[in-house]
């Protein structure tokens, strides 16, 4: 992990972080002058942990916020921790439940990255396995568009992405890509209790090498002029198939 301190920035990522892991943080910065209920309840709630809290010119917050939006509250934390595939690993052998893990094949963008880890912490996902090259990271903008949910999700990275899914499917589980181009459609099928779910990237989709790792491959049935999804909403959209599935059990 590089423990360079990083910068969480916005009202809901900030709270969420206070909740889930105020170890984390070593400093609040609010913007001076505010006087808006939220951020005094960010306030209070930081004091109440023992973590130091300042007021600084609202500028100063866009230059560590890197323009983006900070609604007057930015966290300093520690870098991201992820976990590694050995430590997938132990925390799935043992489990007879059902469960499923969000598998990224190189997305590139925070925005869809962030919005895909929401979801996946709606529908019960709790493991998330991306590569450690050519693949976003976990960035405040990724925290920031995932309302908080990366904090409660385990995050693995992996050198060989390959690899980790072959391994996957030795631990007993099956592996369903998402893919515009195959005929079958994500309804068509009752999926398996222990399952690895793969979204590609947004311009190329799931490589080939990954694809020959899947077991099904599956479409989104689409009756408009527009032949294709977002990343972030095609994902969304199998992600609920697959809880109303577990759910009609």
């Amino acid at each position: 992990m590089d423990e360079e301190p990083k910068f969480l920035f916005g009202i809901n990522p900030v709270l969420e972080k206070l909740k889930a892991s105020p170890r984390d943080i070593s400093e609040i910065l609010i913007a001076k002058g505010s006087s808006a209920p939220a951020l005094r309840g960010v306030d209070t709630q930081a004091r109440s942990l023992g973590i130091r809290v300042k007021y600084l010119p609202p500028d100063l917050l866009d230059r560590l916020a890197d323009g983006q939006r900070h609604q007057g509250v930015v966290a300093k934390v520690v870098a991201f921790f992820y976990l590694s595939f050995d430590e997938l690993r132990k925390a799935i052998s043992a489990s007879s439940e059902l469960v499923w893990i969000l598998i990224l094949d190189g997305l590139t963008d925070p925005r869809n990255f962030g919005a895909l880890l929401r979801t996946a912490e709606s529908v019960g996902i709790r493991h998330v396995l991306i590569p450690k090259d050519r693949s976003v990271a976990v960035t405040p903008t990724v925290v920031k568009a995932s309302a908080g949910a990366a904090h409660y999700l385990n995050i693995y990275r992996t050198t060989n992405l390959r690899r980790a899914i072959a391994q996957l499917k030795e631990l007993g589980f099956w592996i369903v890509g998402l893919d515009g181009k195959a005929p079958e459609a994500i309804y068509d099928r009752a999926y398996p209790k222990r399952l690895g779910i793969v979204l590609g990237s947004e311009g190329g989709g799931i490589r080939p090498l990954i694809l020959r790792e899947c077991d099904y491959l599956a479409s989104i049935p689409m009756e408009g002029k527009i032949a294709s999804l977002n990343v972030a909403v095609a994902g969304a959209v199998f992600l609920y198939e697959l809880l109303r599935q577990a759910r009609s059990h």
